[in-house]
């Protein structure tokens, strides 16, 4: 056996000797033994002055140590006092006195900018917690999450972002148009009926008998008594404030809708990036980390386990699919990429048949609005009013289940699947609605021409004497329609499924099927009639406050089904990357929304019998106007911003900060890849140390 080390009694005296033992003894040191560690070798390379596994100290640098780690430790555990009242000894007392007048001496010299910058920082983080606690349906989107996953919750929390966006824009709008509307004056009437403008002649208010289906259909069709009201473009009165604050408007809210987007993308980049780049180690950090000990009553506790559950779910579903595609032969990878193949060209059938349609549905209703016939039944020419959106809703409802039904043959992943399920749902929905405006733009403006026999005596067709309006027309009633079919399936199919399924528990039963919420379909419904409004909103400017009214409905509406009719899904999906694509969506949304506004403001010229840009060559003809009422200076300097001197140092220097920023990141990258191999590193280390220990024990232990 092994002599059993004999430990001297010197050896308790000194904090830095009490490792080493003074007896003789066998097989290798200790010191040795962390020579041979793994990172030792990257030890050897950090200078002469590090020493090497095991090395003892000088015995006063020893104390000195660890008389100042005392005092470090007592001095996060109170308050600081003076040092002669401490019943320390008198070296700990030293430096302790020595920390205070160094901690003194750094207030003192404290800057006042750091000190703004972090009372502006202590503002922000209880703005942000007063907003986390006073933010409106917090306890519905928890109970949400834990019924029916993240994912579902997180529609939800878009449908809430999307109502905050509304509110903001309907405020600006009221406070930026329909006020200066009425406090210079009151607003003129509309033009008197069968007078002839240069332009064609432009009677909105009907004469004669109004009856009840009349007033009905003029609200579906935004036409007759809304047609000339604070809803449309065509209202509001030839105002030279007015036109500054109409087009200001539109620009601010653009501008907000970008901001508030883009800080929602960033912090759902974030997360999705620690989620996908396996950094968090996802099982244990759900496991470990998750839990919030904050929680009280068995309500809580039970949603967050549910919580967990489904991410974890979620975690193990895409670690089957990830193993199975890493398991594929040469054979079966070319298969899997014949089937996506084919199915993306599918798709793409799919998608210039329902652009094809839409053309022809639009191209139908103007072409039947002129038939004798349809001008004298209301019914019949609400209806053909209704065409396009009849038939874009017809596709949006059709063509979505068809995606996600040959997702799962590609072999994706969920989280995957539910990407290009959204993809290809917002390209048709963006492209239907495309098509719808390519068509009236070839109606207003006579298929580019301006000199044809319908645009050249104003520059857009005189058929439509108030194209603006027409447009908020079309916006509107998409709209309306949107709202009235997601009523009908909520009311005619989704609840008729639900008590055929709970009341009929045979074949018919499991023939209807569980109703499950599907969130790539709403989701995109969202962002569709967002989109719209967004088009929408500078031809009727009270869309957004329409749309809020919408979206409030719609949210108590789809709570309501989602708790009464569906059950929690089969297959769940990763929410953080949904928190970052939905956003994504919205924004390419607000950017093909941008496209027909920019155009109508700088292109095509206004409408002669309405609207606030009566005369002028433009609608951002007010806005030069406007600046050549300011003094001489200030005119200078803001045709200086839109001249080469300015915009090329501009260039030069925000290309700087990007190349700058990119470096940056880059560097931060490598750092990280660093610690992530100096982690790797430390387990090596674990594991060979526990190697060695078995390897001794099991020497002590041989005769």
């Amino acid at each position: 056996m092994e002599e059993s080390p004999a430990w001297g009694p010197e050896a308790r005296g000194s904090p830095g000797d009490w490792m080493a033992p003074r007896g003789p003894r066998t097989g290798p040191s200790l010191s040795s033994v962390l020579n041979e560690l793994p990172s030792a070798a990257t030890l050897r390379y950090r200078g002469p002055g590090v020493l090497p596994w095991g090395a003892l100290e000088e015995q006063d640098e020893e104390e000195a140590r660890s008389v100042q780690s005392f005092v470090e430790a007592i001095q996060e555990l109170q308050e600081p006092c003076p040092s002669r009242e401490l019943p320390w000894p008198m070296q700990a007392r030293r430096a302790h006195r020595k920390n205070l007048t160094q901690e003194q001496v750094a207030r003192d010299s404290e800057s006042r900018a750091a000190h703004w910058a972090r009372m502006l920082r202590r503002s922000r983080e209880t703005i942000q917690e007063t907003w986390r606690t006073v933010q409106p349906w917090a306890w519905t989107l928890k109970k949400i999450g834990g019924q029916y996953g993240a994912g579902t919750a997180s529609y939800f929390s878009l449908l809430r972002f999307l109502l905050f966006l509304n509110v903001l824009a309907a405020v600006f709008t009221v406070c930026m148009t329909l006020l200066p509307t009425w406090l210079e004056g009151p607003p003129p009437g509309p033009p008197v009926p069968n007078v002839t403008y240069p332009c064609g002649t432009y009677n909105p208010n009907h004469q004669g008998l109004i009856t009840f289906p009349s007033q009905l259909f003029s609200l579906l069709s935004g036409e007759g008594y809304l047609e000339w009201s604070p809803l449309f473009y065509g209202f509001y009165p030839p105002r030279q404030r007015l036109g500054l604050t109409y087009v200001c408007s539109a620009f601010v809210t653009g501008l907000l809708y970008l901001l508030l987007i883009l800080q929602r993308s960033v912090s759902g980049l974030k997360q999705t990036l620690l989620a996908e780049s396996g950094s968090l180690t996802s099982y244990s950090h759900r496991v470990f980390s998750a839990w919030d000990f904050g929680l009280s009553g068995d309500v809580h506790v039970r949603l967050r386990q549910r919580s967990i559950l489904f991410e974890l779910q979620v975690e193990l579903e895409e670690a089957v699919l990830r193993l199975e595609a890493a398991s594929r032969t040469l054979g079966q990878k070319a298969r899997v990429w014949f089937v996506r193949t084919l199915v993306n060209l599918l798709v793409l059938a799919l998608l210039g048949a329902a652009c094809y349609g839409v053309y022809r549905a639009t191209d139908a209703t103007v072409k039947l609005q002129e038939e004798p016939i349809v001008q004298q039944m209301a019914l019949l020419k609400l209806v053909v009013d209704y065409l396009p959106s009849i038939f874009i809703s017809g596709v949006n409802f059709v063509l979505p289940p068809v995606f996600k039904f040959i997702a799962p043959l590609e072999g994706y992943t969920q989280s995957r699947q539910i990407v290009f399920i959204l993809l290809r749902t917002v390209s048709l929905r963006f492209i239907s609605l495309l098509v719808l405006l390519f068509t009236l733009w070839n109606e207003i403006t006579c298929t580019g021409n301006s000199e044809g026999p319908k645009c050249k005596a104003c520059g857009y067709s005189y058929e439509l004497p108030c194209w603006e309006t027409r447009m908020g027309q079309e916006m509107y009633k998409l709209l309306i329609f949107d709202l009235l079919t997601g009523l009908a399936v909520t009311l005619l199919i989704q609840f008729p499924r639900k008590m055929v399924c709970g009341f009929c528990p045979g074949a018919l039963g499991r023939l209807a099927g569980t109703l499950e919420f599907q969130v790539p379909d709403e989701v995109l419904g969202l962002i569709y009639a967002q989109t719209v409004v967004w088009v929408g909103s500078f031809f009727c400017p009270l869309l957004p406050l329409l749309n809020t009214v919408k979206f409030l409905l719609l949210f108590y509406l789809k709570k309501f089904t989602l708790f009464l009719t569906c059950s929690p899904a089969s297959r769940t999906f990763r929410a953080s990357t949904v928190n970052f694509f939905f956003p994504l969506v919205l924004l390419l949304g607000l950017g093909f929304s941008a496209v027909p506004v920019f155009y109508s403001i700088f292109l095509i010229p206004p409408s002669k019998p309405c609207g606030p840009f009566r005369g002028k060559p433009s609608i951002w003809a007010v806005i030069p106007e406007s600046i050549s009422s300011l003094p001489q200076n200030l005119q200078n300097f803001l045709f200086f911003l839109g001249t080469q001197a300015f915009a090329v140092p501009l260039l030069i220097f925000s290309s700087v900060l990007m190349a700058y920023t990119v470096a940056l990141a880059n560097s931060y990258g490598r750092l990280i890849s660093e610690l992530k191999k100096q982690i790797e590193k430390e387990a090596r280390n674990k594991v060979f140390l526990a190697q060695r220990t078995m390897a001794l024990s099991s020497a002590e232990q041989a005769p």
